[in-house]
């Protein structure tokens, strides 16, 4: 990679900062302020009593259509344009009008603009067309509308080989990567540095970025080097990035294991520790059976003791049934469409999703899956062991070998219950037996010394047994703490990234919390809690 950064060439660019003036003192002297302040009435001014010419280039060569463009003035626009402006005007840059909407995302300009006859595959001197501002800026909407509605090739290299999926990257605004990627923009491109936008975002230490690249990649982005031999993990280690190199080895080293999708197919696919929790089941009950409750040398087991020893023998052989069904039962995937991200106009999932309202677009952004090509609801998410988005996703867990969600989080709450009750009264039922087993000892034996020779294998099982009771005590807390607030695991630790668990005030607030009752009963009476908003931040 070489050693000089990219850099946006635009000589407009420092000048596209105009905002509408507060002082309302400031002389509007012809029509490039007129329009690039939006006063219509000095424009129609200069223009018909005037006579002024909306045809002719300020002294820097850009047009009033570029500087209504820029700051989002559709009416003067197609006033400018009703007049004899040329839609497709360029400065000395060779930038359009267009290009100028894409810096600040002129949705409602671009429309009239593209419905007057721009190009929409106009390219300046870098070979930058509206797209690649549009990734530049991180201006996701506008790029989706252009996309959408006006068929813009989002894929297209620059001058330089570099698409709006690299530049995007290498800025860092990763709902725009998400949109490029749910469009099945190319990972692969190199540019002419033979960097892919993996290696951007790792020159940058853009970690979401980064995620979101890896999840909806594959092991050769991670792999593939550019004209200087380097690789994104690489890369990022020489610029710094400990986190984010961490992240890349992880993914590098677990693309890099194959075996377990050759080996385990179908939907009950014990892909994890599945296996290895379903033995250490099956193995403490053994245990528990030989050492403690029909132990040779140790006393006749009474009736009470008995029942409550058997008792957790059943509840084994069915926690044994719960981890079965946790594992193949559908945590509620949502189903997604396959193909390719070129869609029609009745195809196209976004053409007529209203994502600009900037009350909700960030929200929305960050809900397409590029992976599964769907807008997965709110509190859904995508899980990269399973591939697929679940919906109300709690977390993965790879003792169960499949995700928790929406549809099996019921299940797993009763099968870490059952799991700490059978720990619990296999701790009871064995401190019991092993307390009243100890004969009148000498002074210079000590009781925990007489077990460890005496009954070993009762030491080992208690030894077992405390560390699951402690492992799936604290478990089903964490999760009973979060049934009484209806949030999920994977909310609680991404809190802080999670627009809509904020309020106006910027403070954690959890909009589907109904309350305590309300709450638990909706989850042990019907299986699952609503998604619906009980408590809008105020």
């Amino acid at each position: 990679m070489a050693s000089s950064e990219i850099e946006i060439v635009s000589d407009a660019s420092d000048q596209m900062n105009l905002e509408q003036p507060q002082n309302q003192s400031i002389v509007i002297s012809d029509i490039f302020s007129a329009t690039a302040y939006g006063d219509f009435s000095k424009l129609k001014k200069f223009v018909e009593e005037d006579g002024v010419s909306v045809m002719i280039p300020d002294g820097n060569g850009y047009y009033a259509l570029q500087w209504a463009s820029l700051n989002n003035f559709p009416d003067i626009a197609q006033y400018i344009i009703q007049h004899g402006a040329d839609a497709n005007a360029t400065d000395h840059m060779k930038q359009t009008a267009l290009h100028w909407a894409a810096v600040r995302g002129s949705i409602a300009v671009a429309g009239v603009l593209l419905q007057n006859g721009a190009q929409v595959e106009a390219a300046d001197m870098n070979g930058y067309r509206a797209v690649h501002i549009a990734a530049q800026y991180g201006q996701t909407a506008f790029l989706n509308f252009i996309v959408a509605k006006f068929h813009a090739e989002f894929d297209v290299p620059d001058n330089d080989g570099r698409s709006p999926l690299h530049w995007a990257a290498y800025k860092g605004f990763a709902d725009t990567v998400r949109l490029l990627l749910f469009r099945d923009a190319s990972q692969e491109r190199q540019d002419k540095e033979g960097c892919t936008p993996l290696h951007w975002a790792a020159y940058q230490g853009n970690v979401e970025v980064c995620t979101v690249l890896v999840y909806a990649g594959t092991k050769e982005e991670l792999i593939v080097k550019d004209s200087t031999g380097l690789t994104p993990v690489q890369i990022a280690s020489d610029k710094g990035h400990r986190s984010l190199t961490s992240f890349l080895l992880r993914a590098q080293h677990a693309q890099g294991i194959s075996w377990k999708d050759r080996v385990f197919s179908g939907k009950l696919s014990f892909v994890g520790y599945a296996p290895i929790l379903f033995f250490i089941i099956v193995i403490t009950t053994l245990m528990f059976i030989n050492t403690i409750l029909l132990a040779s040398n140790l006393p006749k087991v009474t009736a009470v003791v008995g029942l409550w020893g058997w008792t957790a023998v059943s509840i084994s052989f069915c926690t044994v049934l719960m981890l079965i069904r946790c594992s193949s039962k559908d945590p509620g995937f949502i189903k997604f469409a396959r193909g390719t991200g070129h869609f029609t106009d009745t195809e196209d999932p976004l053409l007529n999703v209203d994502l600009n309202n900037p009350a909700i677009s960030l929200r929305d952004w960050s809900q397409l899956c590029p992976t599964c090509k769907i807008i997965r609801p709110t509190r859904s998410k995508h899980c990269p062991v399973c591939k697929h988005c679940v919906e109300q996703f709690d977390h993965h867990c790879p003792w169960i070998s499949n995700c928790v969600g929406k549809r099996n989080k019921w299940d797993f709450f009763i099968f870490v219950f059952m799991g700490t009750s059978i720990a619990f009264l296999g701790a009871v039922v064995g401190f019991h037996r092993l307390w009243t087993s100890a004969p009148v000892l000498q002074d210079e034996e000590i009781w925990i010394h007489h077990l460890v020779v005496q009954h070993p294998g009762a030491v080992v099982f208690m030894f077992v047994d405390a560390i699951i009771l402690i492992s799936c005590g604290t478990l089903m807390t964490a999760q009973l703490y979060q049934i009484s607030r209806n949030i999920t695991t994977n909310e609680l630790s991404n809190r802080a990234r999670y627009g809509y668990l904020h309020g106006p005030d910027g403070r954690f607030h959890n909009p589907y919390d109904r309350g305590l009752l309300k709450n638990c009963s909706d989850f042990f009476i019907r299986g699952y809690t609503d998604d619906l908003i009980a408590h809008p931040p105020s």
